[in-house]
């Protein structure tokens, strides 16, 4: 939360153009100062969405340490000073339910030192408090602190209670090195196969992969005006304004307040800040929050242990929404996209702009078997040529003309439940220029006879992005291995999860967590080939699962990407940065295959 009281300051973003009162008491956002102190359900549904926005991460609202005093018995758990720990924090503590006292583990998202704005003005002073609280972005430390209290309390068969609270997790190369994304999927996968019960409650701002870490619970809860969202609305305004200065737009399309998450069923239950906003009325809050957990609570605690992953099952099988294509327009037959390079000769021109170590411009045409065998990578600057559609990967993977798309995944469309600006038209051009009605596309095939479940994405198909289409077909998938017996092998690629769908895209992450967790604990081997780009929604999702396979001389693998990274640190990246041979190095890639031997590789696992 240090960040927020620093953005206020900004002056390069017309939203904030309000300097906190000297020697106040209280911090005010530019509409409270505009005469709305006194907000209420109806002042505060005249806001804009980008002021609602702002409303849901107010330096002052309660931050999950203001919660411990809604149990007791409250001790803390794998203390640790090492950077990142406070970001997440866990606490053994009891729960009183119709008189019985019950064991709850508590794993909080913590983003700042205090709820209290004098603190938090003197925090801003000293350089050491700002740097230990990360601007409120938990670092792998964090995650692995979570993974850890579930594990705690999965031995001490006690209830999980996670409070959300985080503007997205550490976006830094450091945090890549220690393996971020595979850390967060680590959480999302620790809590789907708890063996106890879980529960979440966002209370503030929860954004991007560093809160769907911590979401994928047996009910998620939100306070009324916290925002749930999957990508920032000023990052969002770049990507479709090509500037900042449209975060109120973007805001409104792609409907980031709890409210609306209720309304698409990606949030259980709102609770009421009935008085007014947390940040005035904490006592007030506090006392719905609990109201509202301890009746949750006593649902969860009546389920039986042996029935908890089968009740797990039954909620994620609904969450998401998809269109059915017609029948005869889905099995008629499709354009199967190549994107290798074609060319009599055998030889294609060189790339624009190659230098060598001397600094020589390379003109030689290049050999497409020596692309071929360098996974379309120049040996010089590493420059990537192109990236093989999801037909290119069926054909190197599977044995020749084996794949036979599932009836029963081919007439899935993604859905703009949004009504998001272009998303529709995009989505008509993108079909006929892939030939495929989504990202993913699966099916039966072989690999050196042996048959298999196999699940292809297109990274030309809008950046491979995660979906809720992507989640119901490995859902599906998923299902149709354990009807058959066999192993599931997924091809991830994608640059994350897909805004245009809002959080539920992202909400759709743990949906496949749960699906692959179906096939593994029936005994079924998943496989799961990393290729380039993998990042994001689709590193944290699928692309953490399973026995993972590193294409070679892949590259942008990982959670944040190299721009995001260079823009938010101010210096360059590392030159071999999320390649192959970087996570190998960081001891985060330990199968590496090429194109000659990855069919015996997976063969062989199977």
């Amino acid at each position: 939360m240090l960040l927020i009281l620093r953005n206020w300051l900004r002056k390069d973003c017309k939203f904030y153009l309000i300097f906190p009162v000297a020697n106040s008491n209280h911090f005010y956002l530019p509409f409270e100062k505009k005469g709305k102190e006194r907000l209420n359900s109806k002042t505060i549904q005249s806001l804009s969405e980008y002021e609602k926005y702002q409303l849901s991460f107010h330096p002052e609202r309660p931050k999950f340490c203001d919660y411990l005093s809604l149990f007791s018995k409250v001790e803390p758990c794998l203390e640790s000073d090492e950077f990142g720990a406070c970001l997440i924090q866990t606490y053994r503590a009891s729960l009183i339910i119709s008189q019985a006292e019950i064991d709850v583990m508590l794993i909080g998202q913590q983003s700042g030192p205090a709820s209290n704005y004098k603190e938090l003005r003197l925090a801003m002073e000293d350089s050491e408090v700002l740097h230990k609280w990360n601007h409120g972005m938990p670092n792998p430390t964090s995650y692995t602190r979570a993974i850890q209290a579930v594990k705690i309390a999965n031995q001490e068969n006690r209830l999980i209670i996670v409070f959300v609270d985080t503007p997205g997790a550490d976006p830094t190369e450091e945090s890549e090195a220690q393996g971020i994304a595979w850390a967060i999927g680590g959480t999302i996968k620790a809590l789907i196969e708890s063996t106890t019960t879980t529960m979440s409650i966002i209370i503030n701002r929860a954004c991007s992969g560093g809160a769907i870490a911590l979401t994928g619970t047996d009910v998620t809860l939100a306070l009324e005006y916290s925002t749930y969202l999957v990508i920032t609305p000023e990052a969002c305004s770049s990507i479709l304004f090509h500037d900042r200065f449209h975060a109120d737009e973007a805001a409104a399309a792609s409907q980031i307040t709890s409210r609306e998450g209720f309304k698409l069923g990606i949030v259980d239950e709102l609770i009421p800040e009935a008085a007014g906003p947390a940040h005035r009325f904490p006592h007030e809050t506090k006392k719905a929050v609990k109201a509202v957990i301890i009746k949750h609570a006593e649902y969860l605690n009546s389920i039986a242990a042996e029935d908890i992953f089968n009740e797990r099952i039954k909620r994620w099988a609904k969450i998401g929404k998809w269109d059915e294509a017609e029948l005869t327009a889905a099995r008629s037959p499709g354009i199967k996209v190549s994107r290798l390079p074609q060319a009599e000769s055998g030889y294609i021109k060189h790339h624009l702009a190659c230098y060598s170590e001397n600094g020589n411009r390379i003109y030689d045409p290049v050999s497409i078997k020596k692309l071929n065998q360098n996974n379309f990578v120049c040996d010089i600057c590493g420059y990537r040529y192109l990236r093989p559609s999801a037909w290119d990967y069926i054909n190197l993977i599977l044995d020749k003309d084996s794949f036979r798309e599932h009836p029963e995944t081919e007439l899935i469309l993604d859905k703009d439940i949004l009504g998001f600006p272009g998303y529709g038209e995009k989505l008509a051009s993108t079909r006929l220029k892939t030939g495929l009605k989504t990202a993913m596309i699966t099916g039966n095939g072989k690999i050196l006879g042996r048959e298999i479940v196999f699940c292809a994405t297109d990274f030309g198909f809008l950046g491979g992005s995660f979906c809720m289409s992507t989640g119901e077909k490995i859902w599906r998938a998923a299902d149709i291995a354990l009807k058959n017996g066999i192993a599931l092998v997924l091809q991830a690629a994608g640059g994350g999860a897909r805004m245009h769908a809002g959080c539920s895209s992202m909400v759709s992450i743990p949906k496949a967590h749960v699906a692959l967790t179906k096939v593994e604990k029936a005994g079924l081997p998943v496989v799961t080939i990393i290729t380039d780009p993998t990042l994001g929604g689709v590193a944290i999702g699928y692309g953490s699962r399973g026995i993972r396979l590193f294409e070679d001389n892949a590259g942008n693998i990982g959670f944040s990407g190299k721009r995001v990274i260079e823009q938010y640190t101010g210096h360059k990246v590392s030159r071999d940065f999320q390649t192959t041979a970087w996570l190998v190095k960081h001891k985060h890639a330990e199968i590496v295959v090429n194109r000659t031997n990855i069919k015996e590789i997976i063969n062989g696992i199977i």
